[in-house]
């Protein structure tokens, strides 16, 4: 058969133009493909709801820069609904490697709300060495484990913090980790001793370790890996990065699978051809 030669005889490099385009298109134009909202994920997002607007909320954000495709649109989704809420968010970081990105996100954010102010409606704490050992830190006092935020300004001159003692000054912490320490440690070291509501988004590999949390209830919502930042997304209503992101990953999928059926059939048709 003609077209089984022209196919075995495709120039590869076809196959490769196509897969970029299917994967750079999305990202700019976004496919707008379908996605269901799982309970977790909506777990995540009426847990932030439930907080009464103005709380104050604890936001550990503990992860770097190879994990940036997962973590950063939980941080942005996550940080602006509780922007809209008027709530005023603690920021901490537990990986040495994290705080730039951290704070590159979330001044990115805070531009979209003007009247908001460092300081007074959020800060960035930064990092601290000690893994959990910090948490179980911060349970003494917050200002105890950072005496100074990210910018090297006094922990207890700012507004912010003129009312934050310990945990118990937090209606829920909002954990985004891609691993060690992260949602593990402190659903063991925070929610476990000091009862703190909690939600989490994780990495797609992660995901599966902290269902049996959620379904415990120490965790209020997870959220994992691109796919549930995209239905995070999808929830407040936002076209961010995970959904284009999922977008393109789905397309490069679906057409992966298209080349492994076709191959196949060549195959077979190749066979059938000279059997007859």
């Amino acid at each position: 058969m003609a077209w089984t030669t022209m196919l075995e005889k495709l120039d590869r490099r076809w196959i490769f133009a196509v897969m970029g385009l299917l994967v750079a298109v999305p990202l700019v134009f976004p496919a707008g493909l379908p996605l269901t909202v799982s309970a977790p994920a909506r777990g995540f997002s009426d847990a932030i709801d439930a907080v009464p607007d103005g709380s104050t909320i604890l936001m550990s954000c503990d992860y770097d820069p190879s994990a940036r495709p997962e973590m950063v649109p939980m941080t942005r989704t996550a940080f602006r609904q509780l922007m809209r809420k008027n709530c005023r968010v603690v920021v901490t970081v537990l990986w040495n490697a994290g705080p730039a990105l951290v704070d590159a996100t979330l001044n990115d954010i805070a531009r979209e709300f003007p009247q908001k102010k460092y300081g007074v409606d959020w800060v960035n704490l930064g990092y601290k060495a000690g893994d959990d050992a910090v948490m179980v830190l911060m349970g003494k006092g917050i200002a105890n484990a950072f005496p100074r935020d990210y910018h090297g300004n006094e922990t207890k001159s700012l507004p912010i913090m003129h009312n934050v003692r310990d945990y118990s000054s937090f209606p829920l912490l909002v954990n985004i980790s891609a691993g060690f320490p992260g949602t593990k440690e402190w659903v063991q070291q925070v929610q476990s001793r000091f009862h703190l509501p909690m939600v989490s988004g994780c990495t797609a590999v992660s995901a599966p370790e902290y269902y049996p949390y959620l379904q415990s209830g120490q965790l209020k919502g997870l959220l994992g890996g691109m796919a549930g930042a995209a239905e995070y997304e999808k929830i407040r209503g936002e076209n961010g990065t995970a959904t284009r992101g999922m977008d393109a990953q789905s397309l490069a999928h679906v057409f992966v699978a298209f080349c492994i059926v076709l191959g196949n059939v060549v195959q077979w048709a190749k066979r059938r051809e000279g059997t007859s």
